[in-house]
């Protein structure tokens, strides 16, 4: 019965394997034919490792790398039962897994490389899984960029994974063969794709008096999941930035080619739009295109590093800029009247820095490492991105209220109005609701910056939340960094101080009565207080 499961076992395993080598082929051919106009941003491919056999005895310590296919193919064996009827022990035997499948070609717009481990481990009455079993990899990882030439090594280490594996039936005889369901295992994450072919092999070295591989049950199989970018996705990508760069560049410099033409200095909120639209500019700069051609494996870590310079202006510019728009004079246009709300900011941006180079920047030296590994780093890390979360949402609705605060303190000027000449009133009218459909789209930007932050957290690590999977599509992800860019353009575009004057009467009475509207409506520290006439109208009086 047990013998009949393993065939069956094996038969699906093998199908499901040529499925999805068929589906990553033909995937990778209507990229190719298709310019990928809308694909997904990542995709995966499903290895089995062919086990090879290493015929060296007692010369394991030299490098030698074992292929599964191709001229230069390994000695392999179907299945344990075979190695214990040739006396193959299993320190001779090496799991080897060829990246991508035959007949195709790694490529430098894929960017990164992840590859996780499952492990395919049989119940066994004499052999089952211990708790808080370890299980001792020997893995090496090796490149070429063609098929004649040697293999150069990449990396190699010898890595600890705890097995976290259930068993669903009964620990009976009649349920001998059946498989362990066990979380995946992070294996290696890559930087960038700079070659063509990869090659890996696992050893399972077994030591009885070191307890080395000892009471982790019947590994049948290793499977290796490569997940990378897709490089359609990666083109769309870098048309965008491509484009979005000079756009933000150019109303940049108009922006503050208008605030050096005014007589006054720059007031607060003009000095922090400013400082959104260079912030915007450095993630915008297309620098992924020099990753096509030199092998940069520090671009994930660059990347995140400009994500989290970039959030760090977004999140602090909403609370200059709602609380510009609702202190009195006597508090406004000074930096450190928000310290309060930026340095817990600026704190939080530090902790998620110290957390990206605690695993992205060790794997610079060791692709292999990995902060989940550990029950007290994935403890660490699963309580940081829920804090994270929780501090996103928080956030959030303490941005709210200050839209709330500061919608309040505009209808408190609304109430001027009726006083006014009817040009006048009409264009405070159309200030006021100009401005509160601005505050509306800050919220809504808020909101989906909230939600793009959480998601993208979760998703990076979406193999470590057992059956919940989130998966963003193209849609979401260049929605989004499009939104960014059209609300940074907007804020420089509304916000650029303007040089006209309305609702001048011709009489001198319409003047006298413009003069009583414009001391009611404003408070002024000088001759020019603020980058618009929004600006102004939106200021408490100090009396207030």
């Amino acid at each position: 019965m047990s013998s009949d499961l393993s065939t069956l076992s094996l038969r699906k395993r093998e199908e499901k394997d040529m499925a999805d080598r068929h589906s990553w082929i033909l995937d990778s051919r209507e990229c190719h034919k298709l310019h990928c106009a809308a694909p997904k941003p990542t995709t995966s491919a499903d290895f089995l490792a062919v086990k090879c056999v290493d015929i060296r005895k007692g010369n394991h310590g030299a490098p030698k790398w074992l292929i599964p296919w191709g001229r230069d193919r390994c000695a392999s064996i179907r299945g344990f039962e075979e190695a214990a009827s040739q006396e193959i022990y299993a320190n001779d035997i090496v799991f080897s897994v060829h990246i991508p499948f035959q007949g195709q070609e790694m490529s430098p717009w894929f960017q990164f490389m992840l590859i996780i481990l499952q492990l395919d481990i049989a119940f066994k009455l004499n052999n089952y899984i211990e708790d808080n079993a370890i299980v001792t990899l020997d893995v090496a990882m090796a490149y070429r960029d063609e098929l004649s030439d040697p293999w150069t090594e990449l990396a190699r280490s010898v890595e600890q994974r705890k097995l976290q594996c259930a068993f669903h039936a009964p620990k009976t005889a009649d349920n001998q063969g059946r498989s362990y369901e066990c979380d995946v295992l992070p294996l290696i994450e890559l930087g960038s794709v700079a070659h063509k072919y990869y090659l890996v092999n696992i050893r399972l070295p077994v030591h009885n008096v070191k307890k080395i591989n000892m009471g982790i049950g019947e590994i049948n199989d290793l499977h290796l999941v490569t997940i990378f970018q897709n490089g359609g996705f990666t083109k769309v990508w870098f048309a965008m930035k491509t484009f979005l760069t000079p756009s933000i560049l150019i109303i940049m410099i108009w922006y503050w080619r208008r605030i050096t033409m005014m007589t006054r200095s720059p007031v607060l909120l003009e000095k922090i739009i400013f400082a959104l639209g260079i912030s915007m500019t450095f993630i915008n700069l297309p620098v992924e295109w020099f990753s096509i051609g030199f092998n940069w494996t520090w671009m994930l870590l660059f990347g995140d590093i400009r994500q989290g310079l970039f959030y760090v202006m977004l999140l602090s510019f909403w609370i200059i800029f709602c609380g510009e728009h609702m202190m009195d004079q006597s508090e406004r246009n000074r930096i450190s009247v928000y310290w309060k709300q930026v340095v817990p900011i600026a704190f939080g941006s530090c902790c998620l820095f110290i957390f990206d180079m605690c695993e992205r920047g060790v794997q610079l030296k060791n692709p292999f490492y990995s902060i989940w590994t550990t029950d007290v780093g994935a403890e660490l890390a699963m309580a940081f991105i829920i804090v994270a979360g929780i501090c996103a949402c928080l956030y959030f609705l303490f941005l709210c209220f200050m839209v709330y605060q500061v919608f309040r303190n505009i209808s408190g000027k609304q109430s001027s109005l009726p006083a006014m000449s009817k040009a006048r009133r009409l264009h405070y009218e159309g200030l006021i609701f100009r401005f509160k459909f601005l505050m509306i789209i800050t919220l809504a930007c808020a909101a989906l910056t909230t939600v793009f932050f959480i998601t993208t957290q979760v998703s990076e690590g979406n193999w470590k939340w057992g059956e919940y999977n989130i998966e963003l599509n193209s849609a979401f992800f260049t929605g989004i960094y499009g939104m960014w860019n059209l609300y940074v353009f907007a804020l420089m575009f509304l916000y650029a101080p303007s040089h006209k004057n309305y609702g001048d009467d011709q009489t001198n009475g319409g003047a006298a009565v413009s003069s009583a509207e414009e001391l009611q409506l404003t408070t002024t520290i000088t001759h020019a207080d603020g980058p618009t006439e929004l600006y102004r109208l939106a200021g408490k009086e100090a009396q207030e």
